[in-house]
Parts: structure tokens; C-alpha cells; sequence
């Protein structure tokens, strides 16, 4: 019996190995294996599949990966799931990950973690200054409202071209923060449970604070070149994202240049070709009214 179960152990640790290998170019048995991003019982994130379509093109380049939030909660020697699954899949990359709760004791080969906070400029300025321009980011951090948003903003620039940014669980969005003495001392002493009582989120759709509809305002800055909106200013974002994508609590971005041009407007008045057709000889002769446009990296 003793020989059975010494045989048990040694088979499943080899198997351990050897699933890994078998199945590192399928994101989503990677992601079974490793118990993350991916699931099949209720209730589960299941981000593998888009994972995949977009990132099998590129898992073989030399990449720079950056996730945000380890795993593993307040116990600095769990988590890191995420961080060998990206190591994996993307065989010649380097990963790094970003964690409140020092998780330094999880780094490994191709495996760098800096310990503080999403929502400190500071602080990820000095790891973009360590890491130099990253391919990809990927933010399973917090998930509160808030520090999505701040995350973004500092580190979309840190981006390289042609690079795409992640943000996770956008559900956050749609849950407002509990307050009250009814949850003041909910999850005390545990970071992850008290960060879901100041998630940031709101019952109301239109709630302009909401991560989502940050992200849906950027959505039109992908045609800021059609704006009929004379002295309009392009924000950063702008003129840096190419294309976004949202699924299910999942929004992926991605960097380049958005200078393609209009057809029928340029500087955000309309073409003297139109002008003529239309039988004036400026905007002002339509007497619009032209609203004004905030911006959105001023917001």
C-alpha cells in the first residue's frame, strides 16, 4: 500500500511537468491546468478564449509582460498562478507582476514582482523606469473603479507601440461601494475583502466615475478625426489607440497610431471640396452649435 501511494505521488508530480509541456501552445488548457482565467464550474472568468485569439500571434516574440494583482490574498507565499501561465505561454518573455502585498518570495526565473500599489503613480513610474516599455498589461488588480483608471492613464504612455492593455473583471463597475457602520468592519484585516466594499461602482449606467464608462468615452476618440468640431484638441488617448475590444468584464486595447485620416473632414472642419458642394465657404455659414468636448486624459 505504502509502494501504491509512493507511486501515486511520483506519477501526478511528473505529470505536473509534463501537462504543461504537452499543452503549452493551448491558452486554454494552460489556464485549466494552472486554475486561472479560465473555468468551467459556475460562476467562473472565462478570459482564455480571448486570450488566445489575441495573443497566439505574438507568444513567441521576445515580450515584456506586465500583470497587475498576483493572487493569493493577504498570504505573500500564494498566488502567482497567473504569472507562470504567462510564462508558458509566452516561452521567450519576460513577466512581471505587481502586488500590494509583498509576493516577492513567488519570483523565479523570467519572474520579476514589485511589491505596491495600482493607484501610486509614483510607485509605477518606478517600475516602468526598472522595466523599461512593456508589450502588454494586463490589470487584475484591485478592481476598484478608481484605481483601474488612475492604472490606465499612468501606464497606457509606458506602452510600446503596437502594444495592448487589459483590464479584467470590469463587473466592478456596475457594484456601488458599501459604506456605512453596517460594513465598517467588514473584511478588516484583509485586503481583498475590504477593497469590494470601496469597489467605486454605481447602479446607474450613465455613471460618468465608473471604469466602463471611461473606457466607453474612449471608444469615440478612435474617430476624433471625423469630429465636425473646429479647434477640437486630440487628447493622447486619441492619437494612441487603434482599436479596443470589450467582452464580458474584459476590455483589451491596444496602442499604435491613429492618424488613418477623413475622407470628408480635416482638421475637424469639413474639406473645402465639401464646403463647395454644400455651397459655402465655412462652417459658420450651417450655424451650428458646437458643444463643448471634454477630454478625455484630462478627466
Amino acid at each position: 500500500m505504502k509502494l501504491r501511494q509512493i507511486l501515486k505521488k511520483i506519477i501526478k508530480k511528473q505529470s505536473r511537468k509534463l501537462i504543461p509541456l504537452i499543452y503549452g501552445n493551448n491558452l486554454k488548457k494552460l489556464a485549466l491546468f494552472y486554475n486561472t482565467k479560465w473555468g468551467e464550474e459556475e460562476g467562473s472568468h472565462m478570459y482564455a478564449q480571448h486570450y488566445e485569439k489575441h495573443f497566439a500571434p505574438i507568444r513567441f516574440k521576445p515580450l515584456k509582460i506586465l500583470e497587475i494583482g498576483i493572487g493569493g490574498y493577504d498570504d505573500p507565499t500564494k498566488g502567482g498562478e497567473s504569472l507562470k501561465l504567462w510564462k508558458k505561454y509566452f516561452p521567450k518573455s519576460m513577466i512581471y507582476g505587481i502586488d500590494i502585498i509583498d509576493k516577492k518570495a513567488l519570483e523565479e526565473e523570467r519572474i520579476k514582482i514589485f511589491q505596491g500599489s495600482q493607484d501610486d503613480e509614483l510607485f509605477l513610474k518606478e517600475v516602468i523606469a526598472e522595466t523599461g516599455e512593456l508589450d502588454i498589461i494586463i490589470d487584475d488588480g484591485s478592481h476598484i473603479n478608481k484605481h483601474a483608471i488612475e492604472s490606465f492613464k499612468t501606464l497606457f504612455p509606458a506602452l510600446k507601440k503596437n502594444g495592448i492593455y487589459i483590464v479584467e473583471d470590469t463587473h466592478t463597475s456596475y457594484w456601488p461601494s458599501l459604506i456605512g457602520e453596517k460594513w465598517s468592519n467588514f473584511g478588516k484585516g484583509s485586503v481583498y475583502l475590504e477593497s469590494l466594499t470601496k469597489v467605486g461602482g454605481s447602479l446607474d449606467l450613465n455613471d460618468q466615475n465608473t471604469s466602463m464608462n471611461f473606457f466607453k468615452r474612449l471608444v469615440d476618440g478612435l474617430n476624433y478625426e471625423e469630429f465636425l468640431h473646429p479647434g477640437y484638441v486630440p487628447s493622447y488617448f486619441d492619437k494612441n489607440i487603434v482599436s479596443m475590444h470589450f467582452y464580458h468584464n474584459l476590455v483589451i486595447i491596444y496602442k499604435g497610431d491613429n492618424n488613418e485620416g477623413s475622407n470628408i473632414v480635416k482638421n475637424n472642419i469639413l474639406r473645402s471640396f465639401m464646403l463647395q458642394n454644400l455651397g459655402i465657404k465655412s462652417l459658420e455659414e450651417l450655424d451650428l452649435e458646437f458643444p463643448s468636448m471634454s477630454q478625455t486624459n484630462d478627466e
